[in-house]
């Protein structure tokens, strides 16, 4: 689950791990207050203008209905309003949306941390992850930080450095210096930095995160290190643990087919091809995925409707494929083992009936117990739908009817 800025920073704060401080409004006349609130907690004169959708790029991004970037600097007090309207409530479109943006319901005052002081300012970046593959967290850092990250991780990957943590013995403490040394640090910063980095591991574990960054982690003029951006995401199968986190889930910014899924108790992903998928077992459904691929088709979704692909389940299955314009066709395929096929093949006719005219083929292979009665079911219903047991039969179906 992802949440905003401003979600991820009061988290991180909750751990001592030093962040730019802000206040959210939603609500353009609510803008001017929050930011003389957030003066008389911080000092600060200027003011960010932070766009808070689930989407990177934001300083880069341009909103459709004024061309103001996503991030912006209101230099006082006077200039927060008209700010704030270049952003709230318009489109932004970055390079991690899609052409419409993503409308901003939502926008974060933050402090300027580009104050005066002795030492002169840096960005870094950081981030916090698990390495699948050593089955171990890392924390990725980077000298280079700010919005061409991606740039610098192409083109001089030798600037990326990594640190990898065992989880039987923790984060240590000559890790953290270590960090601290290679991001080129020394006397006050470098020990606000092995701090930081303390605070950010522990947060990492407490919350059940799946990942952190910190992009761009800020070395202030005054040797302060603190978080000036925070992209959070949380183990959803850890939720359950943490139910104040689960009520920050902000599903206007979710995919609202994925979201009336989810909802639906259907484990539901949308993808980009032009040939549906519905499965029961989330083993079967990369199987599937992978016989519609050698077919000459690209799946258009994963779609597991569980262990009780019963009618109910099967015609909400069957709205959400079709909600895709994408779709040309639909590969149903159940494996019966605790639940009967013919069972399955009764639900996927009953399903069909009820929706009325379905517009594109079906190939339906079921396997399992009673297979052989489900194919015959499927058979002898007059529907547009095409009955297989193999799955090289399956696969030569697809192929056929999108030809």
């Amino acid at each position: 689950m992802n949440l905003h800025e401003y979600q991820g920073k009061s988290i991180l704060k909750s751990y001592g791990v030093a962040i730019q401080e802000g206040i959210v409004v939603d609500r353009v006349e609510d803008a001017v207050e929050a930011a003389k609130k957030l003066t008389e907690q911080t000092g600060t004169g200027w003011y960010v203008i932070k766009a808070q959708i689930h989407a990177g790029g934001r300083g880069k991004g341009k909103v459709e209905e004024t061309g103001s970037n996503g991030v912006v600097l209101a230099k006082g007090i006077n200039e927060v309003e008209d700010k704030v309207k270049g952003i709230l409530g318009g489109h932004l479109v970055t390079l991690q949306t899609n052409g419409k943006g993503k409308k901003v319901n939502k926008v974060l005052i933050a402090q300027d941390v580009y104050y005066p002081g002795p030492t002169e300012v840096k960005e870094f970046y950081m981030s916090v992850l698990l390495d699948r593959e050593k089955g171990r967290n890392v924390i990725v850092y980077s000298t280079e930080g700010g919005m061409d990250i991606e740039h610098v991780a192409e083109h001089t990957p030798e600037k990326i450095h990594r640190e990898v943590i065992d989880p039987r013995v923790g984060l240590q403490g000559f890790q953290t210096r270590k960090i601290a040394f290679n991001l080129g640090l020394s006397g006050e910063a470098f020990k606000q930095m092995t701090k930081f980095v303390a605070s950010l591991y522990k947060a990492y574990e407490g919350i059940d995160a799946s990942m952190f960054e910190i992009n761009p982690l800020f070395k202030t003029s005054d040797d302060k290190i603190i978080a000036v951006d925070a992209k959070v995401t949380l183990d959803g199968n850890g939720l359950f643990r943490h139910p104040d986190y689960e009520a920050m889930r902000d599903k206007t910014e979710e995919d609202p087919t994925e979201v009336e899924a989810d909802e639906a108790g259907l484990n539901f992903v949308k993808l980009d091809g032009n040939v549906g998928c519905m499965v029961n077992g989330a083993g079967l459904a990369m199987a599937t995925m992978d016989i519609i691929k050698l077919s000459g088709g690209n799946p258009a979704n994963f779609l597991d409707v569980g262990g009780t692909a019963n009618a109910e389940r099967v015609e909400k299955a069957f709205h959400i494929i079709l909600k895709d314009p994408n779709v040309k066709a639909i590969l149903i395929n159940i494996f019966g083992g605790i639940v009967r096929c013919d069972r399955v093949a009764q639900g996927i006719v009953d399903a069909y009936k009820n929706i009325g005219e379905i517009p594109v083929p079906i190939i339906v292979r079921l396997q399992g117990t009673n297979a052989e009665e489900a194919k015959r079911l499927i058979d002898e219903s007059g529907l547009n739908v095409h009955s297989a047991v193999l799955l090289q039969e399956a696969a030569d179906k697809v192929k056929e009817v999108l030809s």
